[in-house]
């Protein structure tokens, strides 16, 4: 059989080094599937529940391998279904490749069953490069200049290739003009500011007497760097939540998670310094940021869109942060005064303290802090954890002490939700030997989440270990909306938007074979765990969670104080249970070891 575009479509992706693609069948990408399918296992599919789904999982995959992430769909609802995850990759700067089917080259501009103008669908979420192939000797440069771009500027590309294409014989380009001839390879280059930009950095540095320092994604591969430099500008760390497993939380000077979700040693940290470091984040709240005119600030980024967006930085650096760290640290002077880093070690130990307090509190049925605090100190080493958005990220982020070796990531910049199902099967794929745990709540699991169990019921057995552990805080609530409402809103609950109906993901589970556990009771929440960990098989644990303990930020404005009350005046419908289960999280931090009951 002579070689089909299809055929050559698999191989030159598998010379790019892709072994692995997340989709979902349809015709208009079934020459496609057909060429695969005679590649012999060289390209695994993993066939998913939705392309949206498909979407996520490539994101994931690019975040915790660093390599190209690979999504396929079918012309029209299908290519449609993927611009979420996709958009998730963009923003949060992975290199993913979105392959769609198109109805046939003929058929284009006739307003055909499927036909969808994909070009234009997929040009903001794609827009560094997205092609629609029409000839034979045209894939061969698609393909090298959709994988290049992807991985060199770590965006999202799109390919589309229509359904009469897929099946038509191969042609190399004539040699003729009008014709190119690409090639595969791509290098990472090094990159590092020139010397006097290092020590016009090094000069803010040094004089600075109070360093903070922020991380985000940009700072995972410089764990070692960002420690050495800490430590000699006497500096505390906060973390950004993509850059949550950039430095273990067992150093007494890393505050933690920043923002609404953050710590108050992060809050404070970045309200009392004087010198602000910034590597590899594009944390988004300028709030929690030092007020303007009172840091001078540095900062580092591969992008130099990233640069001075969040705070007005005096030195804007352009470079990799494990390379730039490294050239910056001969310039920087050791602190002889640690008064600054001694406060922040003080801060963040009382810090945890208050955290497991605020966790002991009793609830109806279970505190949800309870549950990634328990979590926390039994977690397998080299795990990965995944989160999804909403109040379930609140605990993930400031309860989970991560460690060092481990990953962990979310939908940071889309803040989808939906996401750390899928998430966990692709880390899964990527690291079968490793633990995976996904954090989600009941909304995200009656979204999307329920379906991508089957996934993993499907493809469990071929695992090196089967431990995988999805935790769902059942609480029947929308819970960070219903707090959105309450606090910035000043509003009481909508219940008609806001209630879910109440499903046993744990019997689920149990009905396609994976094991099921179902927690009440706080004083079981440990056992839980422990059950989860030492199961022959991914586990679902079920967890009845109370929606009325509030996700305090770590500084209440006095707007926020004014909304809270509002909303109570208001009549909200839970609003004793609210009240009660405020003050015991108000006064752990101000008393702890305080229990009301």
């Amino acid at each position: 059989m002579a070689q089909t575009v299809g055929d050559f479509f698999w191989r030159r992706l598998h010379q790019w080094g892709v072994r692995r693609v997340f989709g979902y069948p349809g015709d208009g990408i079934n020459g496609l599937l057909g060429a695969l399918n005679r590649f012999d296992g060289e390209i695994e599919f993993v066939q998913v529940r939705h392309e949206e789904m498909a979407a996520f999982m490539a994101s994931a995959h690019a975040k915790f391998t660093g390599e190209l992430g690979v999504c396929l769909a079918t012309s029209g609802p299908g290519a449609s279904h993927l611009i979420t995850g996709l958009y998730d990759a963009r923003l949060d700067h992975m290199p993913v490749l979105a392959i769609a089917g198109q109805q046939a080259r003929t058929a284009v501009g006739s307003h055909y069953q499927q036909e969808v103008d994909l070009v234009s669908m997929f040009k903001d979420v794609a827009g560094a490069f997205v092609q629609q192939a029409m000839v034979p000797g045209q894939v061969r440069h698609l393909v090298d200049r959709a994988v290049r771009t992807a991985v060199g500027e770590r965006k999202v590309t799109a390919l589309i290739l229509p359904n009469d294409l897929q099946e038509a014989a191969y042609e190399e380009p004539p040699r003729k003009h009008g014709s190119v001839f690409s090639g595969v390879g791509f290098s990472a280059p090094k990159v590092v500011p020139y010397e006097s930009d290092l020590r016009r950095a090094a000069d803010v540095l040094n004089e600075g007497r109070r360093v903070a320092i922020l991380v985000g994604a940009g700072a995972l591969g410089a764990t070692d760097e960002v420690i050495a430099v800490a430590d000699r500008l006497g500096a505390g760390v906060a973390k950004a939540l993509l850059g949550k497993a950039a430095l273990p939380d067992d150093l007494p000077w890393v505050t933690g998670s920043i923002g609404l979700l953050g710590t108050k040693p992060s809050y404070d940290l970045m309200m009392e310094c004087d010198t602000l470091l910034m590597i590899g984040s594009g944390f988004p709240y300028s709030e929690f940021l030092p007020k303007e005119g009172d840091a001078r600030g540095v900062q580092i980024d591969l992008k130099p869109d990233m640069l001075s967006i969040r705070y007005p930085m005096e030195v804007n650096l352009v470079g990799d942060s494990a390379e730039t760290l490294r050239a910056l640290l001969p310039l920087l002077v050791e602190k002889s005064d640690r008064s600054w880093r001694t406060g922040i070690e003080e801060n963040v130990t009382a810090w945890w303290k208050t955290l497991e307090d605020r966790a002991m509190q009793p609830a109806e049925p279970v505190n949800p802090q309870r549950v990634t605090w328990e979590l926390s100190p039994r977690l397998p080493p080299r795990s990965i954890i995944t989160s999804d958005s909403g109040s379930c990220a609140n605990w993930f982020a400031r309860d989970i002490k991560i460690q060092r070796g481990m990953m962990c990531s979310l939908s940071g910049g889309l803040a989808s939700m939906g996401a750390a199902v899928p998430y966990a099967i692709a880390a899964k794929f990527a690291h079968p030997d490793r633990p995976v745990i996904a954090l989600v709540g009941d909304g995200a699991m009656q979204m999307s989440n329920m379906a991508e169990l089957i996934t993993i019921a499907k493809y469990w057995k071929q695992w090196s270990s089967p431990k995988l552990v999805v935790c769902v805080f059942n609480n029947e609530d929308l819970n960070q909306v219903t707090w959105e409402q309450r606090v910035q809103e000043g509003d009481p609950k909508f219940e008609a938007s806001q209630v879910l109906p109440n499903v046993p993901y744990h019997r689920f589970a149990e009905m396609i074979g994976l094991k099921g556990i179902y927690v009440d009771d706080p004083e079981r929440v440990a056992a839980g765990w422990d059950e989860a960990f030492a199961a022959d098989r991914p586990v679902l644990l079920e967890v009845k969670t109370d929606p009325n303990v509030p996700p305090l930020p770590p500084h209440i404005t006095l707007t926020q104080a004014k909304n809270f009350t509002s909303f109570l005046i208001a009549g909200d419908p839970d609003q004793g249970s609210v009240l009660i289960n405020s003050a015991k999280q108000v006064l752990s931090g101000i008393l702890p070891g305080h229990k009301p009951r």
